[in-house]
Protein backbone atom coordinates (compact mmCIF):
# COMPACT_ATOMS: atom_id res chain seq x y z
CA UNK A 1 0.00 0.00 0.00
CA UNK A 2 1.53 3.54 -1.12
CA UNK A 3 2.36 5.67 1.69
CA UNK A 4 1.47 9.28 1.22
CA UNK A 5 2.73 12.20 3.30
CA UNK A 6 1.63 16.38 3.04
CA UNK A 7 5.38 18.08 2.08
CA UNK A 8 5.87 20.90 3.69
CA UNK A 9 8.61 21.78 0.73
CA UNK A 10 6.13 21.62 -1.61
CA UNK A 11 2.70 22.42 -0.07
CA UNK A 12 1.05 19.05 -1.61
CA UNK A 13 0.50 15.42 -0.68
CA UNK A 14 3.14 13.24 -1.93
CA UNK A 15 3.54 9.31 -2.96
CA UNK A 16 6.74 8.43 -0.35
CA UNK A 17 9.28 6.78 -2.47
CA UNK A 18 12.22 6.89 -0.01
CA UNK A 19 15.89 7.52 -1.19
CA UNK A 20 17.20 4.02 -1.11
CA UNK A 21 14.35 1.28 -1.42
CA UNK A 22 13.75 -0.82 1.77
CA UNK A 23 15.74 1.84 3.66
CA UNK A 24 14.10 5.18 5.59
CA UNK A 25 16.30 7.66 7.70
CA UNK A 26 13.84 9.93 9.46
CA UNK A 27 15.19 12.63 11.88
CA UNK A 28 12.74 14.54 14.59
CA UNK A 29 13.69 17.21 16.23
CA UNK A 30 13.84 16.58 19.64
CA UNK A 31 13.58 18.89 23.51
CA UNK A 32 15.82 21.39 24.96
CA UNK A 33 16.47 19.31 28.18
CA UNK A 34 15.78 22.44 30.97
CA UNK A 35 12.65 21.97 32.40
CA UNK A 36 9.78 19.09 32.31
CA UNK A 37 8.22 18.73 28.74
CA UNK A 38 5.01 19.81 28.33
CA UNK A 39 1.88 18.47 25.90
CA UNK A 40 3.11 20.53 22.92
CA UNK A 41 6.68 18.74 23.13
CA UNK A 42 4.52 15.52 22.91
CA UNK A 43 2.31 15.51 20.04
CA UNK A 44 5.05 15.04 17.75
CA UNK A 45 6.77 12.52 19.28
CA UNK A 46 3.35 10.91 19.34
CA UNK A 47 2.61 11.15 15.92
CA UNK A 48 6.05 10.63 14.61
CA UNK A 49 5.86 7.48 16.70
CA UNK A 50 2.97 6.09 14.78
CA UNK A 51 4.82 6.63 11.50
CA UNK A 52 8.08 5.11 12.76
CA UNK A 53 5.69 1.97 13.77
CA UNK A 54 3.62 2.21 10.08
CA UNK A 55 7.01 2.38 8.29
CA UNK A 56 8.45 -0.55 10.04
CA UNK A 57 5.33 -2.38 9.35
CA UNK A 58 5.10 -2.03 6.06
CA UNK A 59 8.54 -3.65 5.74
CA UNK A 60 11.14 -0.80 5.99
CA UNK A 61 14.48 -0.57 7.83
CA UNK A 62 14.21 2.72 9.33
CA UNK A 63 16.44 4.73 11.08
CA UNK A 64 14.93 7.01 13.56
CA UNK A 65 16.78 9.66 14.85
CA UNK A 66 15.78 12.50 17.79
CA UNK A 67 18.46 14.63 18.93
CA UNK A 68 18.94 16.25 22.56
CA UNK A 69 19.34 19.91 22.83
CA UNK A 70 21.64 20.34 25.81
CA UNK A 71 23.47 23.63 25.34
CA UNK A 72 20.99 26.66 25.02
CA UNK A 73 20.70 30.07 26.43
CA UNK A 74 17.21 28.71 28.40
CA UNK A 75 19.29 25.71 29.88
CA UNK A 76 21.98 28.31 30.94
CA UNK A 77 19.58 30.70 32.42
CA UNK A 78 16.94 27.54 33.93
CA UNK A 79 20.42 26.33 35.83
CA UNK A 80 21.20 29.75 37.28
CA UNK A 81 17.64 29.94 38.27
CA UNK A 82 17.88 26.68 40.25
CA UNK A 83 20.91 26.87 41.77
CA UNK A 84 22.07 23.25 39.86
CA UNK A 85 25.17 22.72 37.11
CA UNK A 86 23.98 22.60 33.67
CA UNK A 87 25.23 18.93 33.73
CA UNK A 88 22.70 18.35 36.61
CA UNK A 89 19.77 19.97 34.76
CA UNK A 90 20.33 18.34 31.69
CA UNK A 91 20.78 14.65 33.11
CA UNK A 92 17.53 15.01 35.25
CA UNK A 93 15.42 16.96 32.71
CA UNK A 94 16.43 14.03 30.10
CA UNK A 95 15.60 11.52 32.25
CA UNK A 96 12.33 12.69 33.03
CA UNK A 97 11.61 13.57 29.11
CA UNK A 98 12.71 9.80 28.67
CA UNK A 99 9.89 8.53 31.06
CA UNK A 100 7.10 10.63 30.17
CA UNK A 101 7.43 9.98 26.73
CA UNK A 102 7.39 6.26 27.34
CA UNK A 103 4.04 6.50 29.57
CA UNK A 104 2.51 7.76 26.38
CA UNK A 105 3.97 4.75 24.63
CA UNK A 106 6.05 5.96 22.48
CA UNK A 107 9.23 3.49 21.67
CA UNK A 108 12.35 5.27 21.80
CA UNK A 109 14.45 6.40 18.54
CA UNK A 110 17.43 4.24 17.31
CA UNK A 111 19.83 7.26 17.60
CA UNK A 112 19.86 10.31 20.16
CA UNK A 113 22.52 12.07 19.60
CA UNK A 114 23.09 15.09 21.69
CA UNK A 115 24.20 18.71 20.49
CA UNK A 116 27.48 18.61 23.24
CA UNK A 117 28.80 15.37 21.47
CA UNK A 118 29.19 16.97 18.18
CA UNK A 119 30.34 20.40 18.58
CA UNK A 120 33.44 19.29 16.45
CA UNK A 121 31.27 19.01 13.42
CA UNK A 122 29.46 22.66 14.39
CA UNK A 123 33.33 23.96 14.12
CA UNK A 124 33.77 22.22 10.78
CA UNK A 125 30.60 23.10 9.20
CA UNK A 126 30.87 26.54 10.22
CA UNK A 127 34.64 26.57 8.72
CA UNK A 128 33.02 25.32 5.71
CA UNK A 129 30.68 27.83 5.55
CA UNK A 130 32.74 30.50 5.91
CA UNK A 131 35.46 29.41 3.16
CA UNK A 132 32.55 29.38 0.86
CA UNK A 133 31.33 32.52 1.37
CA UNK A 134 28.33 32.15 3.44
CA UNK A 135 29.28 33.23 6.66
CA UNK A 136 31.02 35.85 7.97
CA UNK A 137 33.11 36.43 11.53
CA UNK A 138 31.63 40.17 13.58
CA UNK A 139 32.41 40.36 17.12
CA UNK A 140 33.14 37.62 18.43
CA UNK A 141 30.07 36.05 16.38
CA UNK A 142 30.06 34.13 13.58
CA UNK A 143 26.98 34.53 11.39
CA UNK A 144 24.97 32.89 8.30
CA UNK A 145 24.79 35.81 5.23
CA UNK A 146 21.14 34.77 4.40
CA UNK A 147 21.63 36.87 0.82
CA UNK A 148 24.45 34.55 -0.31
CA UNK A 149 21.44 32.01 -0.90
CA UNK A 150 19.67 34.76 -3.03
CA UNK A 151 16.00 33.91 -3.06
CA UNK A 152 16.33 30.57 -2.03
CA UNK A 153 16.22 31.50 1.11
CA UNK A 154 12.80 31.62 2.61
CA UNK A 155 11.58 28.58 0.19
CA UNK A 156 10.66 26.08 3.05
CA UNK A 157 8.73 28.56 4.77
CA UNK A 158 7.01 30.62 2.25
CA UNK A 159 7.98 33.44 4.03
CA UNK A 160 8.51 36.93 2.24
CA UNK A 161 11.65 38.73 3.47
CA UNK A 162 9.78 40.86 5.34
CA UNK A 163 7.67 38.15 7.28
CA UNK A 164 11.33 36.56 7.64
CA UNK A 165 12.63 39.20 9.58
CA UNK A 166 9.62 40.03 11.54
CA UNK A 167 9.29 36.25 12.69
CA UNK A 168 13.43 35.50 13.62
CA UNK A 169 12.69 36.14 17.29
CA UNK A 170 16.08 38.05 17.53
CA UNK A 171 16.87 41.43 18.25
CA UNK A 172 18.19 42.87 14.73
CA UNK A 173 22.10 43.67 16.38
CA UNK A 174 24.51 46.12 14.42
CA UNK A 175 27.14 43.62 13.09
CA UNK A 176 25.03 41.76 11.30
CA UNK A 177 25.26 42.38 7.83
CA UNK A 178 21.36 41.80 6.83
CA UNK A 179 18.87 42.42 9.36
CA UNK A 180 17.62 38.35 8.77
CA UNK A 181 21.61 37.10 9.44
CA UNK A 182 21.30 34.09 11.91
CA UNK A 183 23.76 33.25 14.23
CA UNK A 184 25.71 29.65 13.69
CA UNK A 185 29.09 30.73 16.77
CA UNK A 186 28.38 33.02 19.72
CA UNK A 187 31.00 33.65 22.47
CA UNK A 188 30.58 32.72 26.07
CA UNK A 189 31.98 34.30 29.52
CA UNK A 190 33.77 32.02 31.50
CA UNK A 191 30.61 31.98 33.81
CA UNK A 192 28.76 29.68 30.62
CA UNK A 193 29.52 26.67 28.82
CA UNK A 194 31.75 27.21 25.56
CA UNK A 195 34.69 25.53 23.37
CA UNK A 196 37.71 26.77 21.95
CA UNK A 197 37.45 27.55 18.34
CA UNK A 198 39.01 29.42 15.66
CA UNK A 199 36.54 32.54 16.88
CA UNK A 200 37.23 32.39 20.28
CA UNK A 201 35.45 30.85 22.89
CA UNK A 202 32.02 30.16 22.95
CA UNK A 203 28.99 27.79 22.03
CA UNK A 204 26.78 27.09 18.85
CA UNK A 205 24.06 28.65 17.75
CA UNK A 206 20.74 26.67 18.07
CA UNK A 207 19.90 26.03 14.52
CA UNK A 208 23.79 24.70 12.80
CA UNK A 209 23.35 21.76 15.58
CA UNK A 210 20.56 19.82 14.20
CA UNK A 211 22.21 20.34 10.55
CA UNK A 212 25.17 18.44 12.00
CA UNK A 213 23.76 15.71 14.13
CA UNK A 214 21.29 14.45 10.84
CA UNK A 215 24.66 14.63 8.62
CA UNK A 216 26.49 12.96 11.42
CA UNK A 217 23.61 9.88 11.77
CA UNK A 218 21.51 10.07 8.48
CA UNK A 219 24.32 11.66 6.00
CA UNK A 220 24.15 14.58 3.87
CA UNK A 221 20.54 14.09 2.28
CA UNK A 222 18.08 11.71 4.24
CA UNK A 223 14.20 10.87 3.59
CA UNK A 224 12.08 12.78 6.03
CA UNK A 225 12.53 15.54 8.61
CA UNK A 226 9.91 16.18 11.06
CA UNK A 227 8.44 18.70 13.95
CA UNK A 228 6.23 20.79 14.70
CA UNK A 229 5.42 23.56 12.63
CA UNK A 230 6.46 26.13 14.60
CA UNK A 231 9.97 24.60 13.90
CA UNK A 232 8.95 25.38 9.74
CA UNK A 233 10.94 28.63 10.70
CA UNK A 234 13.52 29.77 11.42
CA UNK A 235 14.33 26.60 12.16
CA UNK A 236 13.82 24.49 9.77
CA UNK A 237 14.33 27.26 7.26
CA UNK A 238 17.75 27.61 8.45
CA UNK A 239 18.27 24.28 8.84
CA UNK A 240 18.10 23.68 5.17
CA UNK A 241 20.55 27.23 4.43
CA UNK A 242 23.09 25.84 6.13
CA UNK A 243 23.47 22.22 5.32
CA UNK A 244 22.67 23.05 1.25
CA UNK A 245 25.11 25.69 1.28
CA UNK A 246 28.04 23.36 2.95
CA UNK A 247 27.36 21.11 0.78
CA UNK A 248 27.13 23.10 -2.82
CA UNK A 249 23.15 22.78 -2.87
CA UNK A 250 22.89 19.36 -2.47
CA UNK A 251 19.34 18.41 -1.02
CA UNK A 252 18.73 18.00 2.38
CA UNK A 253 15.22 16.17 3.46
CA UNK A 254 13.44 15.12 0.91
CA UNK A 255 9.77 15.03 2.93
CA UNK A 256 9.05 18.07 5.41
CA UNK A 257 6.51 16.64 7.76
CA UNK A 258 5.54 18.96 10.66
CA UNK A 259 2.35 18.35 12.84
CA UNK A 260 0.05 21.30 14.05
CA UNK A 261 0.06 23.74 16.74
CA UNK A 262 -1.48 22.52 20.15
CA UNK A 263 -3.89 24.87 22.27
CA UNK A 264 -5.39 24.40 25.86
CA UNK A 265 -9.34 25.50 26.13
CA UNK A 266 -8.77 27.55 22.64
CA UNK A 267 -6.18 30.06 24.02
CA UNK A 268 -1.83 29.61 23.54
CA UNK A 269 -0.45 27.72 26.06
CA UNK A 270 1.66 29.91 28.30
CA UNK A 271 2.32 29.70 32.29
CA UNK A 272 0.90 33.94 32.08
CA UNK A 273 -2.26 32.27 31.36
CA UNK A 274 -2.24 29.76 33.80
CA UNK A 275 -2.92 27.02 31.31
CA UNK A 276 0.60 25.40 30.75
CA UNK A 277 0.11 21.44 31.21
CA UNK A 278 3.20 19.50 31.61
CA UNK A 279 2.84 15.77 30.30
CA UNK A 280 4.21 14.54 33.98
CA UNK A 281 1.23 16.97 35.06
CA UNK A 282 -1.65 15.27 33.11
CA UNK A 283 -0.43 12.05 33.61
CA UNK A 284 -1.65 12.51 36.92
CA UNK A 285 -5.39 12.80 35.18
CA UNK A 286 -5.33 9.94 33.31
CA UNK A 287 -3.33 6.89 32.00
CA UNK A 288 -0.67 7.68 29.13
CA UNK A 289 -3.12 6.09 26.44
CA UNK A 290 -5.55 7.96 26.62
CA UNK A 291 -3.61 11.15 26.58
CA UNK A 292 -1.93 9.51 23.79
CA UNK A 293 -5.13 8.60 22.00
CA UNK A 294 -6.35 12.23 22.47
CA UNK A 295 -3.43 13.38 20.55
CA UNK A 296 -4.47 11.12 17.20
CA UNK A 297 -8.36 11.33 17.52
CA UNK A 298 -7.73 14.91 15.77
CA UNK A 299 -5.37 14.65 12.15
CA UNK A 300 -1.68 15.76 12.66
CA UNK A 301 -1.67 18.29 10.47
CA UNK A 302 -4.96 20.39 12.00
CA UNK A 303 -4.45 22.77 15.33
CA UNK A 304 -5.54 20.47 19.16
CA UNK A 305 -7.47 22.25 21.17
CA UNK A 306 -6.45 20.34 24.89
CA UNK A 307 -9.70 20.25 26.81
CA UNK A 308 -10.22 18.49 30.33
CA UNK A 309 -13.33 16.93 28.26
CA UNK A 310 -11.40 16.12 25.72
CA UNK A 311 -9.48 13.97 27.60
CA UNK A 312 -12.29 12.06 29.76
CA UNK A 313 -13.19 11.29 26.28
CA UNK A 314 -10.55 9.69 25.48
CA UNK A 315 -10.21 7.81 28.50
CA UNK A 316 -13.65 6.26 28.07
CA UNK A 317 -12.92 4.92 24.97
CA UNK A 318 -9.92 3.70 25.89
CA UNK A 319 -12.06 1.78 28.55
CA UNK A 320 -14.58 0.80 26.18
CA UNK A 321 -11.72 -0.99 24.10
CA UNK A 322 -10.38 -2.95 27.20
CA UNK A 323 -13.87 -3.81 28.43
CA UNK A 324 -14.56 -5.27 25.22
CA UNK A 325 -10.72 -7.29 25.00
CA UNK A 326 -11.80 -8.56 28.49
CA UNK A 327 -15.37 -9.86 27.84
CA UNK A 328 -13.81 -11.61 25.60
CA UNK A 329 -10.84 -12.59 26.92
CA UNK A 330 -11.53 -16.53 26.80
CA UNK A 331 -11.81 -16.17 23.22
CA UNK A 332 -8.35 -17.23 21.73
CA UNK A 333 -6.27 -14.29 20.12
CA UNK A 334 -6.09 -15.08 16.29
CA UNK A 335 -3.04 -13.91 14.43
CA UNK A 336 -1.69 -10.16 15.46
CA UNK A 337 -2.53 -8.68 11.79
CA UNK A 338 -3.96 -4.83 11.67
CA UNK A 339 -7.18 -4.47 10.04
CA UNK A 340 -6.07 -3.72 5.92
CA UNK A 341 -8.73 -0.84 6.35
CA UNK A 342 -6.48 0.73 9.33
CA UNK A 343 -3.33 0.60 7.61
CA UNK A 344 -5.03 2.07 4.69
CA UNK A 345 -6.05 5.12 6.58
CA UNK A 346 -2.65 5.58 8.28
CA UNK A 347 -1.07 5.77 4.89
CA UNK A 348 -3.20 8.46 3.70
CA UNK A 349 -0.86 11.09 5.08
CA UNK A 350 -0.79 9.55 9.26
CA UNK A 351 -4.77 9.44 9.29
CA UNK A 352 -4.87 8.86 12.47
CA UNK A 353 -8.87 9.85 13.20
CA UNK A 354 -10.20 7.60 10.28
CA UNK A 355 -8.02 4.69 11.89
CA UNK A 356 -9.26 5.02 15.11
CA UNK A 357 -12.79 4.63 13.86
CA UNK A 358 -11.29 1.56 12.03
CA UNK A 359 -10.27 0.53 15.39
CA UNK A 360 -13.51 0.91 17.10
CA UNK A 361 -15.49 -0.38 14.29
CA UNK A 362 -13.72 -3.55 14.61
CA UNK A 363 -14.66 -4.05 18.79
CA UNK A 364 -18.14 -3.16 17.50
CA UNK A 365 -17.83 -5.78 15.07
CA UNK A 366 -16.63 -8.20 17.32
CA UNK A 367 -19.41 -7.90 20.02
CA UNK A 368 -21.57 -8.58 16.87
CA UNK A 369 -20.49 -12.03 15.72
CA UNK A 370 -21.55 -15.38 16.99
CA UNK A 371 -18.95 -17.37 14.91
CA UNK A 372 -16.10 -18.43 17.15
CA UNK A 373 -13.40 -18.13 14.35
CA UNK A 374 -14.46 -14.65 13.36
CA UNK A 375 -14.35 -14.05 16.78
CA UNK A 376 -10.96 -15.12 17.03
CA UNK A 377 -9.69 -13.19 13.65
CA UNK A 378 -11.63 -10.16 15.02
CA UNK A 379 -9.65 -9.82 18.21
CA UNK A 380 -6.56 -10.27 17.01
CA UNK A 381 -7.21 -7.62 14.16
CA UNK A 382 -8.37 -5.18 16.87
CA UNK A 383 -5.47 -5.74 18.82
CA UNK A 384 -2.85 -5.73 16.41
CA UNK A 385 -4.71 -2.47 14.76
CA UNK A 386 -4.02 -0.41 18.03
CA UNK A 387 -0.51 -1.55 18.78
CA UNK A 388 -0.19 -0.18 15.35
CA UNK A 389 -1.28 3.19 16.52
CA UNK A 390 0.40 2.51 20.23
CA UNK A 391 -2.46 1.73 21.65
CA UNK A 392 -4.25 -1.21 23.35
CA UNK A 393 -0.38 -2.71 24.62
CA UNK A 394 -1.77 -3.22 28.11
CA UNK A 395 -3.60 -6.16 29.28
CA UNK A 396 -6.67 -5.17 30.62
CA UNK A 397 -6.48 -6.45 33.49
CA UNK A 398 -3.05 -3.69 33.83
CA UNK A 399 -5.72 -1.28 32.24
CA UNK A 400 -8.27 -0.90 34.78
CA UNK A 401 -5.43 -1.14 37.62
CA UNK A 402 -4.01 1.71 35.78
CA UNK A 403 -7.64 3.33 36.21
CA UNK A 404 -8.09 2.45 39.93
CA UNK A 405 -4.46 4.28 40.50
CA UNK A 406 -5.88 7.32 39.20
CA UNK A 407 -8.39 7.66 41.75
CA UNK A 408 -5.94 6.48 44.50
CA UNK A 409 -3.87 9.39 43.40
CA UNK A 410 -7.16 11.72 42.87
CA UNK A 411 -8.38 10.85 46.35
CA UNK A 412 -4.85 10.90 48.20
CA UNK A 413 -3.94 14.44 46.33
CA UNK A 414 -7.48 15.41 47.75
CA UNK A 415 -6.71 14.15 51.66
CA UNK A 416 -9.53 11.73 51.81
CA UNK A 417 -9.39 7.72 51.23
CA UNK A 418 -11.15 5.99 47.98
CA UNK A 419 -14.35 5.05 48.60
CA UNK A 420 -15.24 8.17 50.83
CA UNK A 421 -18.13 10.00 50.15
CA UNK A 422 -15.84 12.88 50.44
CA UNK A 423 -14.18 12.10 47.19
CA UNK A 424 -17.48 13.59 45.17
CA UNK A 425 -15.44 16.62 45.32
CA UNK A 426 -12.83 14.86 43.25
CA UNK A 427 -14.85 14.11 40.02
CA UNK A 428 -16.96 16.81 38.30
CA UNK A 429 -20.69 16.88 37.30
CA UNK A 430 -19.32 16.91 33.71
CA UNK A 431 -17.52 13.41 34.04
CA UNK A 432 -20.43 12.41 35.76
CA UNK A 433 -22.74 13.70 32.74
CA UNK A 434 -20.13 11.31 30.88
CA UNK A 435 -20.13 8.25 32.92
CA UNK A 436 -23.51 7.91 32.75
CA UNK A 437 -23.45 8.30 29.00
CA UNK A 438 -21.36 5.44 28.18
CA UNK A 439 -23.52 3.53 30.70
CA UNK A 440 -26.89 4.26 28.79
CA UNK A 441 -24.92 2.89 25.52
CA UNK A 442 -23.43 0.03 27.05
CA UNK A 443 -27.57 -0.88 28.21
CA UNK A 444 -28.64 0.01 24.86
CA UNK A 445 -26.15 -2.79 23.24
CA UNK A 446 -27.05 -4.89 26.08
CA UNK A 447 -23.75 -4.91 27.67
CA UNK A 448 -25.34 -5.11 31.17
CA UNK A 449 -21.98 -6.18 32.73
CA UNK A 450 -20.11 -2.30 31.73
CA UNK A 451 -23.49 -0.74 32.75
CA UNK A 452 -23.02 -2.21 36.44
CA UNK A 453 -19.66 -1.62 36.42
CA UNK A 454 -19.72 2.10 35.61
CA UNK A 455 -22.89 2.12 38.30
CA UNK A 456 -20.05 0.46 41.22
CA UNK A 457 -17.06 3.37 39.93
CA UNK A 458 -20.05 6.23 40.39
CA UNK A 459 -21.14 4.42 43.43
CA UNK A 460 -17.33 4.40 45.04
CA UNK A 461 -17.41 7.68 44.55
CA UNK A 462 -20.10 8.84 46.21
CA UNK A 463 -22.84 9.33 43.32
CA UNK A 464 -26.08 7.35 43.34
CA UNK A 465 -27.87 6.35 40.49
CA UNK A 466 -31.80 6.69 39.84
CA UNK A 467 -33.10 4.94 36.72
CA UNK A 468 -36.18 6.61 36.05
CA UNK A 469 -39.17 6.37 32.86
CA UNK A 470 -37.46 9.76 31.83
CA UNK A 471 -33.72 8.28 31.81
CA UNK A 472 -31.04 8.15 34.62
CA UNK A 473 -30.66 10.83 37.74
CA UNK A 474 -27.38 11.41 39.79
CA UNK A 475 -26.68 12.90 43.48
CA UNK A 476 -24.06 13.33 45.64
CA UNK A 477 -24.11 10.84 48.69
Amino acid sequence: MTLQLYNTAHRKKEDFIPLKEGEVGMYVCGPTVYDFAHIGNARPVVIFDVLARLLRHEGYKLTYVRNITDVEDKIIAAAEQNGETIDDLTRRTTEAYHADMAALNALPPDIEPRATEHIDGMIRMIEKLIKKGHAYEAEGHVLFDVTSMGDDYGKLSGRSREEMIEGARVEIAPHKKDPADFVLWKPSTDEMPGWDSPWGRGRPGWHIECSVMSEATLGITFDIHGGGRDLIFPHHENEVAQSCCAHDGAPFAKYWVHNGFLMVDGKKMSKSLGNFRTVRGVLKEAPGEAIRLYMLKTPYRKPLNWTDYGLMQAKIEMDKLYTIIKDFDKVETGPLVPHPEVISALSNDLDTHTAFIKVQNLGKQLRRKKDKAEKSRLKGQLIASGRLMGLLEKTWQEWFQSITVHLKADSIEAGIELGSPVLTSVISNENIDILIAERDEAKKQKNYKRADEIRDELKAQGIVLEDGPNGTTWKRA
